[in-house]
């Protein structure tokens, strides 16, 4: 039985959908990978990504990042900025 494709509401958004991203970094810039809920966080909007790092600051400084840069897809909007006092 084939079943129809699934409506676009219930699929999972593409990274196209989902432009805003955070690149993590140490003080020095090199990229840092970190696992988990904080891995791989994309957003719809500039707003959703400067509130999830709002909320998550604190946890990614604890896996070594020391600092954030925000893009739209490619193309690089503001950072470095510091996740230190």
């Amino acid at each position: 039985m084939n079943l129809p494709e699934q409506p676009s509401t219930f699929r999972r958004p593409a990274p196209s959908d989902l432009p805003w991203l955070w690149r993590l970094e140490t003080a020095d810039g090199t990229e840092v990978a970190v696992e988990g809920e904080l891995a791989d966080q994309r957003f719809a909007s500039q707003a959703d990504a400067e509130s999830w790092v709002g909320e998550v600051f604190t946890d990614l400084a604890a896996a070594g990042v020391d600092q954030v840069v925000l893009f739209e897809h490619e193309r690089r909007v503001y950072g470095p900025m510091s996740l230190h006092p």
